[in-house]
């Protein structure tokens, strides 16, 4: 039981992290009510990284930092870019439309992975990023007004930060083998650094510190961005870039199903047909799959003194 259990621990983190993140869209776009997004951003990662600390004293995990380098990275692509950029999205774009743009993530985690990691993409995923690139058209709708053009382009790039940020994790986890919850903390916190220093040199709307703002922040800080992220960085390390963006496949249909029944973000025909459109794309993207060996890939690491990052 134990070893089934431990076979599955991957794909179990994926369900848990969906389920968190689908969540999170709805509840970080209910925040853009009461504080501005660099000082949501800011205090969800803030908060989220002494979470992170305080479990790393508990267990008495060694506090010695990951290597710098590619930790530094991570936490400006993973953390700082994509999180600011996801949640300036918000203010202006539904929470369902901006989840799902930006979670085209698989499509730039395949290209990056190609150049970083030479995970050279199959036709299978070729044909899913072109299938996906369709809804991807539909769901913008150049053809009517440009007038949410900000919102789309930001979660996009959020996106593609995210993809590099995700490219960028596998590849330390490749050369070092560091412990996932130490390179979360610390990537988290060089990224939480960027966040505060945006939120206080950005300025913004005061912040209304009412009881659901309060249930919001903590929301993100404790389960969507220390327990996810956590989760996230085991996947990461046992799956491969491609098929560790499974959890593409929920978090944005939950995040618009749950936004049209929460805050009436109801999406026309369009819209929904590229929402299925960019699902399928997702689904040949990720190339999914169980079978034995596919969870726990081989990589090969380089020889000692070589290709270290310090």
């Amino acid at each position: 039981m134990s070893n089934k259990l431990t076979s599955n621990a991957p794909i179990i983190a994926i369900i848990v992290t969906t389920l968190v993140w689908t969540i999170t869209w709805v509840v970080s776009k209910h925040a853009m009510q009461y504080m501005g997004p660099f000082d949501f951003a800011a205090w969800r990662f803030g908060l989220g990284t002494l979470t992170l600390f305080v479990v790393l004293l508990i267990r008495r995990a060694p506090l010695k930092p990951t290597p710098f380098k590619l930790t530094f990275a991570i936490g400006m692509t993973q953390t700082a870019a994509f999180q600011a950029l996801a949640q300036w999205a918000l203010v202006s774009g539904g929470a369902g439309r901006v989840s799902m743009l930006v979670y085209t993530m698989p499509f730039w985690a395949v290209l990056f992975a190609w150049g970083l990691l030479r995970e050279r993409p199959s036709p299978r995923q070729w044909l899913g990023i072109a299938v996906a690139v369709v809804g991807l058209v539909l769901v913008i709708e150049p053809w009517h007004d440009l007038g949410g053009w900000q919102s789309t382009s930001l979660a996009i790039a959020g996106g593609a930060f995210w993809a590099l940020g995700t490219v960028l994790t596998k590849q330390l986890f490749q050369l070092h083998h560091p412990d996932p919850l130490a390179l979360t903390f610390w990537s988290m916190f060089l990224g939480s650094l960027v966040l505060v220093a945006l939120a206080l040199l950005v300025p913004s709307r005061p912040v209304d510190w009412t009881p659901a703002l309060v249930l919001d922040v903590l929301y993100v800080a404790v389960l969507a961005s220390s327990l996810a992220f956590l989760l996230w960085s085991f996947v990461i390390m046992h799956l491969s870039a491609g098929v560790a963006s499974l959890s593409s496949l929920g978090v944005p249909i939950g995040a618009i199903l749950l936004a049209w029944a929460w805050l009436h973000e109801r999406p026309d025909a369009a819209e929904m047909v590229g929402v299925v459109l960019i699902s399928l794309g997702l689904l040949a993207t990720s190339s999914v799959g169980t079978r034995a060996g596919r969870l726990n890939p081989q990589v090969e690491t380089p020889a000692a003194g070589k290709g270290a990052d310090s």
